[in-house]
């Protein structure tokens, strides 16, 4: 007689991060920060099987790795959670002085910690960039970078969402117009892989998003200079003078919150 296997009941779920976590792109001005996001909807989904379900979000756009485990490791190790979703390092790649291994090594010890305390820990690698005109020149350092935080995982028994393989993501409408942030369509891919990877069925549909659109050599290159005047350029410009979209923004969900379940 097969044994039935029963997917874990987590009761406290905390969300470490950047803008991946706090949910950039994924636009809802009836959510804190106007951003909802597929961790938002994974615990959508928890609440909606569980009442006592609690959820935190103390992802933040802009952060990298340090400021992510300086502000956010401690916060949410106080919270006692059984689940715990970490993304951080992509903002850091995005620099030339990264130092990969160093970056490894301090989230290898964080996620430590978060196991020490009791937590499930789910974490994930970086997006293949490998043919993207803009960020295609980084995919070998987010491949090193993959690399070394398979080892952890492997070594530490870690929960992985394989971002890299997930080739859907290859269809532009899945991200913004930026091109750095998940669209709509992104973030429920996201959440509908999370709770596949934890084995928690879910009622989520992917966005339907129709043919494949057909984009003109002059629409490309009109939407490339839409781009580099909206984006590229107010980018750079904050790295010169060391600031940050996320400056002036709070988590989310900076405490256990009892999260209304939704149907979308």
């Amino acid at each position: 007689m097969s044994e039935v296997t029963v997917p874990p009941q987590y009761k406290r779920f905390v969300a470490l991060g950047d803008s991946f976590v706090e949910g950039v792109g994924d636009v809802e001005p009836r959510c804190p920060n106007g951003v909802r996001g597929w961790a938002d909807r994974v615990a959508e989904v928890m609440a909606r099987a569980d009442p006592e379900f609690r959820y935190a979000n103390l992802g933040i756009r802009g952060r990298v790795l340090p400021a992510v485990l300086g502000e956010q490791l401690e916060p949410a190790l106080a919270m006692n959670p059984d689940l715990v979703a970490i993304f951080a390092g992509v903002n850091d790649l995005l620099r030339p002085s990264a130092d990969i291994d160093a970056l490894i090594e301090s989230y290898d010890e964080a996620i430590g910690r978060l196991q020490s305390n009791g937590a499930t820990v789910v974490t994930f690698t970086a997006y293949d960039t490998g043919g993207k005109s803009v960020f295609g020149a980084l995919r070998g350092r987010f491949a090193v970078y993959n690399e070394l935080l398979r080892e952890v995982v492997e070594r530490r028994g870690v929960t992985l969402v394989d971002f890299w393989r997930m080739r859907v993501y290859s269809e532009p409408r899945m991200w913004e117009f930026d091109r750095l942030h998940m669209s709509t369509a992104g973030h429920v891919s996201m959440a509908i892989e999370v709770l596949r990877t934890l084995g928690i069925d879910n009622d989520l549909i992917p966005v339907e998003l129709g043919p494949a659109q057909r984009v003109s050599p002059t629409q490309r290159r009109r939407d490339s200079r839409q781009w580099t005047v909206e984006y590229a350029i107010p980018w750079v410009g904050r790295r010169l003078r060391g600031v940050s979209t996320g400056d002036t923004i709070r988590p989310k969900y900076p405490e256990l919150t009892a999260m209304a379940p939704s149907e979308t």
